[in-house]
This record gives C-alpha cells, sequence and structure tokens, in this order.
C-alpha cells in the first residue's frame, strides 16, 4: 500500500489505512537508530472542511544496538496519538508519521535485561569498572 495520501483527492469523512514498516522500510531511512523491525501501522483519518484528525496506533518489534553491549536487540512498540492537522496540508505520508511515532516512544537507554548482554562485551566492561573501593590513580 501507498501510504502517501493526496488528501485533495480524498472524500471528506472517515477514512482507515492499514499497513506494515518492516525490515526493509527502516533500513532504507538513513541514519536511524532502528535496524529493523516489523510493526503494523494503521491510521484513522477524519477529513473535515477546514481540518483533519489524525489517529495513528503502532504495534510491533523494532531492533536497536544496545547501549551497553552494541549487539543488536528487540523492543516492543505499543503506542497510539492523535493530531489535528489544520486547513492547507495537500498531503500526509502515513509511513513517516508511523516511524516518528515510534521515535519518540522508545525508551530512552536501549539496554538488554540483566544477563542479557554479550558475555564477551560484558567481561570487558567488568574490566574497567571502578569501585568506590578502589583508590584513584593520579598523574
Amino acid at each position: 500500500m501507498d501510504t502517501l495520501i493526496n488528501l485533495e483527492k480524498l472524500e471528506l469523512g472517515l477514512h482507515q489505512f492499514d499497513f506494515q514498516l518492516n525490515s526493509s522500510y527502516f533500513q532504507s531511512i538513513e541514519k536511524t537508530e532502528l535496524l529493523g523491525g516489523e510493526v503494523s501501522a494503521k491510521a484513522t483519518l477524519i477529513l473535515r472542511p477546514h481540518d483533519l484528525e489524525l489517529t495513528m496506533a503502532v504495534s510491533g518489534v523494532v531492533q536497536v544496538t544496545c547501549d551497553r553491549c552494541l549487539d543488536p536487540m528487540d523492543i516492543e512498540v505499543d503506542n497510539e496519538d492523535m493530531m489535528e492537522v489544520e486547513d492547507g496540508a495537500k498531503s500526509l505520508d502515513l509511513s513517516w508519521l508511523a516511524y516518528e511515532l515510534i521515535i519518540v516512544n522508545l525508551p530512552l537507554v536501549h539496554s538488554h535485561q540483566h544477563g542479557g548482554c554479550n558475555p564477551e562485551m560484558d567481561a570487558l566492561l567488568q574490566n574497567h569498572l571502578c569501585s568506590t573501593d578502589e583508590e584513584p590513580e593520579t598523574i
């Protein structure tokens, strides 16, 4: 399904759009923190004479890089948001709006559950941790 919606061709009233964002979609976006994923998206659009109301819902799994061990990890997403757009918009890119809904709702820190990080990287990190018992080195 083409997710670029030409608003000038739509009749007034209720419109619904269901589509998928998959790994090839996420890989096509440059400089994204999302490595891949499988997300179902649903857009409900109410087109009125001078504005429109858009409700976007996303549900699925996206893949990101773990901030701790740098291995890929999955994060579940399940979010919904509504926006009103004033008169003047000629088109909407629903896939981009779904992508933005995913991105703004991701946790700030991406890390595996305790014990889920790459064991080799975890061991390297443990070797470089400072404890409060150690005396600081002086230069």
